[in-house]
């Protein structure tokens, strides 16, 4: 069977039920961190999940020892997911202590809790890859994320583990989105800022550890991260920036399980990685919103427009125009012939810019705390952003400075 033919039928759940269960674990997945890392990145606290998914490893290898020790091979899953969420949970608060209760800020907090809780991880797995009892073989795997022999049982908990995750950000989307954006006002109306931020912070611990089999720590921040920068590209509005989020997330990690079945070699967490900043890219080039496509479209078109109004106004004063990219405007537009001179379409047109560029200039005399003036960016005409009666106004006082019948 070729890679396009596999690739079809894993995106169809149609290659065997692991690779299914697999696909759906790690969509759901995906799902929960899509969403749950959009409130860490209005509440501008990426870092923190970092923290969070360093803290994971001592409570991994701490878990491997104790189940060892109680005469298991110490690979259980759901043992290992306790071990790494209580790890994690207490460098979670420590960090949150830290910052509280010293004059350290935040990012100094994060770095201290980060370095030593993995360090104090590695050593751990050092020590385990000693030991004469338990199944240390591929132990290495929560660093990076690993689906090769997964059992179906792993498979099945992470899969319900992710859809409790994402049930958890749909039912607190509301306060949470509160206290993103103003805390002090979600304190005002009894919400309680510190319990919802350890909420968000709570729902950034259950992805990182119910991922680390799929991802593994080192990478799950990015399935918390990319999903809500690369949806902020596409809306201003947080309930389509979550639910974009999420999809994004989703998408990454089921596309991302899908190539790792139907390629083999390939590692399941850094494809669903890489996949989530195919998004990224796509996204930042081609969003209408924030792309970079759209934003350059943007620049070209001002720069237009900028330059035929200018030129219009050098018609008008009759003076030369040098600049080239003026006089192709001018011409491909009609306003001039190839050899300067204006058309009659040129000359009403620069007569009209004259008479808006002398209202604006009145305006501003007469009526310096309109907001129109404030809003102004010298291209718009008078007639859009002003009344009626405030340009009969404009025109008057100019036909007495002039001498001209209003």
């Amino acid at each position: 069977m070729s890679f396009l033919d596999y690739f079809i039928s894993a995106l169809f759940l149609q290659a065997g039920y692991n690779s299914a269960l697999v696909a759906i674990g790690a969509g759901l997945l995906g799902l929960a961190g899509g969403g749950a890392g959009a409130f860490i990145f209005l509440r501008k606290r990426a870092l923190v999940s970092d923290a969070i998914s360093h803290a994971t490893l001592p409570g991994v290898g701490i878990a491997f020892m104790l189940m060892v020790a109680l005469g298991g091979d110490g690979r259980w899953l759901p043992g290992l997911i306790i071990g790494s969420a209580i790890s994690s949970g207490i460098g979670l608060l420590m960090v949150e202590w830290i910052t509280r209760q010293t004059r350290l800020t935040e990012d100094a907090a994060i770095g201290a809790v980060l370095s030593v809780f993995f360090g104090l991880g590695i050593v751990l797995l050092t020590i385990i890859q000693t030991m004469s009892s338990g199944r240390q073989a591929g132990l290495e795997n929560f660093l990076l994320g690993s689906t090769a022999g997964m059992l179906i049982s792993e498979a099945t908990t992470i899969a319900i583990a992710g859809a409790l995750a994402t049930a958890f950000v749909f039912m607190l989307r509301r306060p949470m989105t509160l206290v993103a954006f103003d805390p002090e006002y979600a304190a005002t109306t009894g919400i309680n800022v510190r319990h919802i931020d350890l909420a968000m912070m709570g729902l950034a611990l259950i992805v990182t550890v119910i991922g680390l089999k799929i991802v593994g720590l080192i990478l799950i921040v990015a399935l918390l991260i990319i999903p809500p920068v690369t949806a902020r590209f596409w809306t201003n509005q947080v309930g389509p920036m979550i639910g974009i989020a999420a999809a994004i997330g989703g998408l990454s990690g089921y596309v991302g399980a899908v190539l790792s079945a139907a390629v083999t070699s390939l590692p399941t967490g850094p494809i669903i990685v890489l996949v989530a900043f195919g998004f990224f890219v796509i996204s930042a080039l081609f969003s209408p919103l924030r792309g970079g496509l759209a934003s350059a479209l943007r620049h070209w078109r001002f720069q237009r427009r900028v330059h035929r109004r200018q030129g219009l106004l050098a018609l008008a004063r009759r003076e030369p125009i040098y600049d080239g990219f003026t006089l192709r405007i001018l011409r491909h537009s009609g306003m001039i012939r190839r050899d300067g001179v204006a058309t009659l379409r040129g000359k009403t047109a620069s007569q009209k810019a004259a008479r808006d560029e002398a209202r604006w200039a009145t305006a501003r005399r007469i009526l310096p705390d309109d907001s129109a003036i404030e809003r102004y960016d010298g291209l718009t005409p008078i007639e859009d952003m002003m009344t009626q009666d405030q340009i009969d106004e404009i025109d008057r006082v100019i036909a007495e400075q002039t001498g001209a019948p209003a």
